[in-house]
């Protein structure tokens, strides 16, 4: 298992435990090709770094994102169709189709300038009246086309601003830190494990006020699906983030309030905490 860490816009490699400096810029080593292999030969000729040293960067640990755009896609599990059917009752068989659809909903969520880190704050739109973080498993694309490794985002939601009508989406979805990435690329070496657990966890004055989980097997689409779709139309020259959709959506009646935390756990990638504010 190979980790990627950017740190200070540094690119720090961890395999079994041990922690490595890699000489190579952020972009550039993201997008080489085969790059499980590419970091796994890398390695040895990369600087160790001790444990004292890795205490200190990681608290320092930036969304690993250079360049890149994030898009995302939606009604890819059953839950969250029947959470967009719940916003709106004209919605109905709009979400129905796409669910059942060949054609996946795509949909652009952030520039890299936008996108919250580990340990920063995401917001809420103060015009919105109901606001869900949703955790998501977030493939990485390379220039080259390849899965390349994975991570975890937050598609931040304003839920009844979607429902108001549909076409309100994009104002839905993208505004500024709607969406959080980290605290690492797990570099996949194959397939990722469909037995994937996704956790959410949203504190309030240090008490959890919402818990959910899911697996990546009650996904309906596929990765290669959901990446063959976004590229039919486009060209990501430094790669791109995927998020792959929620499969845990809270209840209508909780809605996100500033200074609320969001902790989103997925198995072997870590965990991705993030403060909510007011926007």
């Amino acid at each position: 298992m190979i980790r990627l860490y950017k740190i200070g816009g540094s690119s720090y490699a961890e395999q079994n435990g041990h922690f490595y400096h890699i000489n190579e810029a952020w972009d550039h080593l993201i997008n080489q090709k085969h790059l499980y292999q590419y970091v796994l030969n890398t390695i040895p000729s990369s600087t160790p770094v001790s444990q004292d040293a890795w205490n200190q960067l990681s608290t320092s640990i930036e969304a690993p994102i250079g360049s890149q755009e994030v898009w995302a896609s939606g009604v890819t599990y059953l839950r969250s169709r029947d959470a967009r059917m719940e916003e709106s009752e004209h919605a109905k068989s709009a979400y129905d189709l796409v669910y059942d659809a060949d054609r996946p909903e795509l949909f652009f969520k952030s520039l890299a300038h936008r996108v919250a880190g580990p340990g920063t704050h995401v917001f809420i739109r103060k015009d919105s009246t109901w606001n869900v973080p949703e955790p998501e498993f977030t493939l990485f694309i390379n220039r080259h086309g390849e899965i390349a490794a994975c991570t975890i985002g937050n598609d931040m939601s304003s839920r009844s601003i979607e429902g108001e009508n549909t076409l309100y989406l994009p104002q839905a979805k993208t505004y500024e830190r709607s969406a959080a990435l980290g605290p690492c690329l797990l570099i996949l070496d194959g397939a990722p494990n469909l037995d994937t657990n996704i956790d959410l966890k949203i504190f309030r004055n240090d008490k959890c006020v919402f818990h959910g989980q899911t697996k990546l097997n009650t996904m309906k689409r596929t990765f290669p699906e959901l990446r063959d779709y976004l590229l039919r139309g486009l060209k990501f020259d430094q790669g791109c983030f995927l998020m792959t959709g929620t499969g845990i959506v809270p209840p209508s009646v909780f809605t996100l309030e500033s200074e609320d935390l969001v902790r989103i756990e997925i198995d072997e990638i870590g965990v991705l905490e993030n403060g909510v504010k007011w926007l």
